[in-house]
């Protein structure tokens, strides 16, 4: 196998969340999380998930994920009810969460071990590709505690991109990491799901970042969470965070977001 051979665009992918509600018993008796969500995602987009702490978009993405599932509704990707973790569902979150006892190759390469009909070989070089591909094949020996928090959530995203799953779910991947860190993130992650045109739900406070990144941004807001309102962001990409045009819709979904935190509009 030569490399990139086993990286062929993934198959036909599209997530359907009905009318979703999630609660949990906690201490303080019974938190509603989520209350009748509906959300389509088709194949190929970038849909960002924004508002507040405790909307639950966090919850949500694990939904997704197969970590957890709903109270009431469906979460079905491709047709097909989640009923647990899949390879074709890739999970990234804020913290790395690399085994510190391999080295980047290593923790790339552990994630295709649930990948079937692959040799130790074909495994490498898969990993070889996909750290190539988020800029660290000078690195892939380097031992995880050598590496930036940077560098770090490169490893990340290279591991969860070495499956070839249908969809990448990312919750809040660059929160930790400084200004200029995640600027550069920024235009890498466009330039990867340009050329590999996976389907990607990420979670984010941010509504500048969500704007920079997604076709599509959906706003929640909290207790229990639910959509407010959708926006289509309709420019070109690349998209610099800094510019103009990105703050115009952050912005704009910002004011609507304070309108319904302090009027309560549409609730």
């Amino acid at each position: 196998m030569t490399p990139g051979s086993e990286i062929s665009a993934p198959p036909s992918a599209r997530l359907a969340i009905e009318q979703v509600s999630k609660s949990f018993e906690t201490s303080r008796g019974r938190v509603h999380a989520l209350d009748k969500v509906s959300l389509q995602v088709a194949e190929g987009e970038f849909v960002c998930l924004v508002g507040p702490s405790g909307c639950g978009k966090s919850t949500l993405l694990n939904m997704i994920a197969g970590l957890e599932q709903p109270t009431e509704g469906t979460v079905a990707a491709a047709g097909e009810p989640i009923r647990g973790p899949s390879r074709e569902r890739m999970m990234m979150f804020q913290e790395s969460a690399l085994f510190p006892w391999l080295d980047a190759l290593g923790n790339v390469m552990f994630s295709l071990k649930r990948k079937p009909g692959l040799t130790d070989q074909e495994r490498r070089e898969t990993a070889d590709y996909y750290l190539k591909l988020v800029g660290l094949e000078k690195f892939r020996r380097a031992n995880i505690h050598e590496l930036s928090g940077g560098m770090k959530q490169r490893v990340a995203l290279a591991r969860a991109l070495a499956p070839n799953p249908r969809v990448l779910l990312m919750d809040e991947p660059f929160a930790a990491l400084d200004a200029m860190t995640r600027e550069q993130l920024y235009g890498d992650l466009q330039r990867i799901w340009a050329q590999r045109h996976v389907t990607i739900v990420f979670v984010t406070h941010n509504v500048r970042e969500a704007v920079c990144l997604g076709d599509r941004v959906v706003l929640f807001s909290p207790h229990p969470g639910r959509i407010r309102e959708e926006f289509r962001v309709d420019l070109a990409r690349p998209r610099d965070i800094n510019s103009v045009e990105v703050a115009g819709y952050a912005t704009r979904i910002t004011r609507t977001l304070k309108d319904y935190l302090e009027h309560g509009a549409g609730i």
